[in-house]
């Protein structure tokens, strides 16, 4: 493949890093992070009114309708300035699956808003564990719909979501569901996460699921093709928090003094900072690899555990390192540098942290994939 971006492609990431670049200082961030639901309203207008946020949506629909590839650009300018909005809730976890799997009815009734920036999404995919997702179980049918009751926990961007998507075990199969968030029986209760963003608990008591609301297709087939688009998000998301956090501190050890001498002269110093850019070089690569086979419809089966093992593994070395080399200004939490650890911190376990991506290659690899 080639690595080389087209020159639409670095002028989209160009017009996603200016917006946020703009919007979304480490004044604002701190700012955002101290209201109550830490979402940047703003910031998520402008990114819509540029057609940022409905990148992948088709454009019959009001989106650019671009590719993965395309929204990992974005992702990654979100990552470099950690700035507090759902876009990858939005985008991965609960619009592309009415992309590619809704109805023409549910296209049109939810993907103009998330293009223009007016609804927000996200699904009920996550487990703490990092493997499947429990599905929600379906009671009896009640003529077209069924009442729907369990509990997950974990769920991004849960508080601010207009619908969620629901994995759901209905008549015996495993089917998707699109639910608006203020449907009866259906409660949030909202907790604070590593990187101070929200998350919440969801609590289903009898939720009315129609026929209506079901996507179409099975649900292990749109469970699969999400969570490898999420988990390829978060790899985007991990490599512009390394990106920006490797810059930070090449300045930090270029300007810093001690003895007469910048800090960037001792070689182990020089050492450690130029691992952290390696790693992060290596995060890229096998990230613009799973993206790319992601938008071919290629096997991911190793691309996106090999490419979630580095983000989380290489990830967190990153971090800790551009931390460790600010020195006692890396423990200032008025210094951009603690989000970027905090950051990584979170997303390295999200959706699987590296020792279940690397044992998920190694099955692919036993059996001979």
């Amino acid at each position: 493949m080639d690595f080389d971006l087209s020159d639409d492609q670095q002028a989209l990431a160009d017009l996603a890093g200016s917006i946020l670049g703009d919007l979304s200082d480490a004044e604002r961030v701190g700012k955002v992070e101290s209201t109550g639901d830490r979402f940047d309203r703003k910031l998520w207008e402008a990114l819509a009114d540029a057609g940022l946020v409905g990148v992948t949506i088709p454009g019959e629909y009001g989106g650019l309708g671009l590719g993965i590839v395309e929204l990992c650009l974005v992702l990654e300018q979100q990552g470099r300035r950690v700035a507090p909005i759902p876009l990858l809730a939005t985008t991965a976890l609960g619009a592309s699956a009415v992309v590619r799997y809704g109805t023409a009815d549910q296209r049109r009734r939810w993907l103009p808003g998330v293009a223009d920036g007016s609804l927000v999404l996200t699904g009920a995919w996550t487990d703490p564990a990092g493997g499947g997702y429990p599905l929600f179980p379906a009671g009896e049918a009640e003529g077209a719909h069924w009442r729907v009751s369990g509990t997950k926990v974990g769920i991004p961007a849960a508080g601010v979501a207009d619908a969620l998507l629901l994995p759901v075990a209905v008549d015996g199969e495993h089917r998707v569901a699109v639910v608006a968030t203020d449907a009866p029986g259906l409660a949030v209760t909202l907790h604070e996460t590593t990187n101070r963003e929200l998350h919440g608990t969801l609590d289903l008591d009898g939720v009315v699921v129609r026929a209506d609301d079901l996507l179409d297709g099975d649900g292990d087939e749109i469970g699969g093709f999400v969570l490898d688009l999420a988990r390829v998000g978060t790899c985007a998301l991990v490599l512009g928090c390394c990106e920006e956090a490797v810059t930070l501190t090449a300045a930090h050890v270029s300007e810093r003094e001690q003895f007469g001498r910048p800090l960037s002269t001792n070689q182990g110093v020089a050492l450690r900072a130029a691992d952290a850019y390696i790693d992060t070089d290596c995060i890229r690569v096998t990230l613009q690899q799973a993206a790319w086979r992601l938008d071919e419809g290629l096997d991911v089966s190793t691309a996106v555990p090999v490419a979630k093992w580095w983000a989380a593994e290489a990830g967190q070395r990153v971090v800790l390192a551009t931390q460790h080399l600010h020195g006692g200004t890396g423990a200032d939490v008025s210094h951009p540098i603690h989000r970027y650890f905090l950051w990584v911190s979170q997303l390295a376990d999200t959706l699987g942290g590296a020792g279940t991506h690397l044992a998920r290659l190694g099955t692919v690899i036993a059996a001979g994939g």
